[in-house]
């Protein structure tokens, strides 16, 4: 184990002349003993005031402790400490995911001129931020006093743009946040005339030209605070209100952008240089309270408690990733829940359209059922074979689409959204009766789907392979391809397993729909195939409308079909070359498979105890398709529309009621009553 110093080691250690290395490698060593075991704040704050009271006893390492605080402030760059730290030096989205996984798997070393590289070594534990929090101000006014240095001892580096007969007014800390705000103040308006950013900008947040006027406001600032330094005066005082009013200006300005955004697709890269500029806002007005407040020693620690917080989020993947993805997740989820609104039946009528929707879709999948033996038998590659299942899935699917049939297993991950948007109400009165009045649309329509799947995707693949046997002499598929297919689908086997990862592979095309769709309308695609020369002198003006129109409503259907059944094709293929024995189990696809072997071995099959142990392990693999894909998709649903709070008691216990007093309901549409208009005369 390593031996930790006592404080008179380290008092012993300083050495204010050593090497560039060993110098911070004390600091490091400083800050690891004031922590201690990183449990106590109050015991941390005890070791503070014991360093100061031994500094007091001790004014030769006092003076070498301010020699060495000179030589640190001369040798690192505070500047880019305080404006910067925390934030991407990369516009781009997937750049900083690469930076921040280099940040989080490669070691840093001490070495280093750069006062962020130094902080995040010396302030590397989110503890950190809990006891410079807690300092009181009698503490950070003892720290001050120990650190302060001449003001001759300003370093050239940091106030060479300082005019000469302002550089011995004020200390180095402030000219040092004097270039922070400069630095922040550049950003600021960087950003806001980003072309990406101003394009999308509302009329009125452009014409307001804050940006413009941002740095000269900030120079009047500057010029009133350099005027005096050391009191408040009228100028500076109205410089800064003018300098905040324009910041709050800047900031609506980019706001503008998210009305943008929610009407025409989302930018993951748009969102993080907004989420960027919003937040070196909030950086200048911290450095302008550590510059000009009252109480600067305060506004001090808690920007340094701020910096550690924000340099233990800036290696956070999963911070990145939450933060920047979540309007994109809201937009996702909710493009599914407006698709998923016509999925769920509410009446008689539309009941039997779902079925006769859900049959149509189960006739398709008999043919789907055939291409997939056809495949099988051509004794291809692993690689190869996967691609022309998945090809023949996914063009199962999209031909579903075009004729307005449905898949059963589809539907979920389009109703999870539809449903999550209905609790954001349930504090109304009678929402959760409601709310139940929905669940029990959605489990009748979901029912009626794979009713309608099933009952005819087993009577059109017996149908086939019957008229196999009659004009080719052999059916679909022979004796030892059935025997295979009863062994794949057995309940005692790993179906349940296969079944729940293709209710994942479900849920992940429906969020593949969803961005798709999105990235479209972001693009303007649409537009661009209507109204493109090049486009309209190929297609024709008419032509190209049409198409226009056609992508436009069927995108988010047709990346979800052929993302879907490449998956089901492609990802078992993958498995297999890592030695993962990974299948699909699709409720539909295994019916017809199911059927296949059963018109193979014939009559008799029907004996055996294997063939009711497949038709359990389908009825389960339906309801494990359905409900993982449900389950995720209402999961990030819920999410996306930052519903909490919800009293899934209450809910839990109204859906019970309905399914004892009414259990029908979940099954079968009540009939409608039709109440005629009271002026309507009656026949007589």
């Amino acid at each position: 184990m390593t031996h930790r110093p006592d404080l008179s080691e380290l008092l012993d250690a300083l050495n204010p002349h050593a090497d560039l290395a060993h110098r911070h490698l004390w600091l490091i060593d400083l800050l690891d003993w004031i922590r201690g075991d990183r449990n106590s704040v109050p015991r941390t704050l005890s070791r503070v005031n014991l360093l100061l009271d031994t500094l007091q006893q001790r004014p030769a390492t006092r003076a070498q402790l301010q020699t060495w605080w000179q030589v640190l402030l001369g040798t690192v760059d505070a500047t880019a400490l305080l404006a910067d730290y925390g934030f991407s030096s990369r516009s781009a989205f997937v750049s900083e995911l690469m930076e921040r996984l280099r940040l989080k798997w490669l070691p840093a070393t001490p070495e280093t001129a750069d006062a962020a590289a130094l902080f995040a070594l010396a302030f590397n534990d989110p503890f950190d931020a809990l006891w410079l929090n807690a300092l009181d101000d009698a503490t950070l006014a003892r720290l001050a006093c120990v650190l302060q240095t001449d003001h001759s001892c300003i370093p050239d580096s940091n106030c060479a743009w300082i005019p000469n007969q302002w550089q011995h007014a004020i200390s180095p800390w402030q000219a040092t946040l004097l270039e922070a705000l400069t630095f922040c103040t550049s950003q600021i308006r960087a950003t806001g005339f980003s072309p990406e950013l101003r394009l999308r900008m509302s009329a009125p947040a452009r014409e307001t030209v804050s940006f413009h006027a941002l740095a000269a406001d900030f120079d009047a600032l500057q010029t009133a605070f350099l005027a005096s330094p050391s009191c408040t005066s009228q100028a500076r005082e109205s410089a800064l209100h003018q300098f905040l009013a324009r910041l709050e200006t800047c900031r609506h300005a980019a706001a503008s952008v998210y009305t943008h955004l929610d009407a025409h697709g989302i930018s993951v890269n748009l969102v993080f240089q907004l989420r960027q500029l919003r937040t070196r806002v909030l950086r200048t007005r911290a450095l302008l309270d550590c510059l000009l407040s009252n109480t600067p020693q305060r506004h001090t620690a808690q920007l340094l408690a701020h910096l550690v917080e924000v340099g233990q989020e800036r290696r956070s993947v999963r911070a990145l990733i939450t933060a920047n993805s979540s309007m994109l997740a809201a937009k996702v989820a909710e493009r599914s829940s407006e698709t998923g609104e016509h999925y769920i039946t509410r009446n008689r009528s539309e009941y039997v359209r779902m079925l006769r929707d859900a049959a149509g879709g189960g006739a398709v999948m008999s043919l789907t059922t055939l291409m997939k033996f056809v495949v099988l038998s051509l004794g291809l590659s692993a690689f190869w074979s996967g691609f022309y299942a998945g090809m023949n899935y996914a063009l199962s699917f999209v031909l579903i689409q075009l004729l307005h049939y449905t898949v059963a297993t589809k539907q979920p991950a389009m109703t999870a959204p539809a449903m999550a948007a209905k609790l954001k109400d349930l504090g109304s009165p009678g929402a959760i009766e409601g709310f139940v009045d929905e669940v029990t649309h959605l489990v009748r329509s979901q029912v009626a789907a794979v009713v309608g799947n099933l009952a005819l995707v087993a009577p059109a693949v017996l149908l086939i392979s019957s008229f196999m046997w009659l004009t080719l002499g052999a059916p679909m598929i022979d004796a030892k391809e059935a025997e295979h297919v009863l062994h794949s689908l057995d309940l005692r086997g790993p179906t349940l397993l296969f079944a729940a990862f293709t209710g994942v592979l479900l849920f992940a095309s429906s969020i593949i729909a969803g961005w798709a769709e999105n990235w479209f309308v972001l693009q303007r695609l649409d537009s661009a195939i209507r109204y493109n020369p090049r486009i309209t002198r190929l297609l024709g003006m008419g032509r190209s409308d049409r198409w226009a129109g056609f992508v436009r409503r069927n995108i988010s259907g047709l990346a979800a079909n052929i993302s879907l059944g490449l998956m089901l094709g492609l990802i078992p293929a993958f498995a297999a070359f890592f030695g993962l024995n990974l299948e699909v189990r699709h409720v539909t696809l295994s019916t017809g498979q199911l059927a296949a072997a059963a018109a193979s071995m014939g009559p008799e099959l029907l004996t055996q105890g294997i063939f009711w142990w497949c038709v359990a392990g389908i009825l389960l693999t339906g309801v494990l398709n359905v409900g993982v894909s449900f389950y995720f998709a209402f999961a990030l649903a819920l999410r996306a529309h930052s519903v909490s709070g919800v009293d899934r008691g209450r809910i839990g216990q109204a859906i019970r009621h309905r399914a004892r007093t009414q259990l029908r309901s979940f099954f079968w549409p009540a009939a409608e009553t039709v109440t005629p208009p009271e002026n309507t005369p009656h026949s007589g």
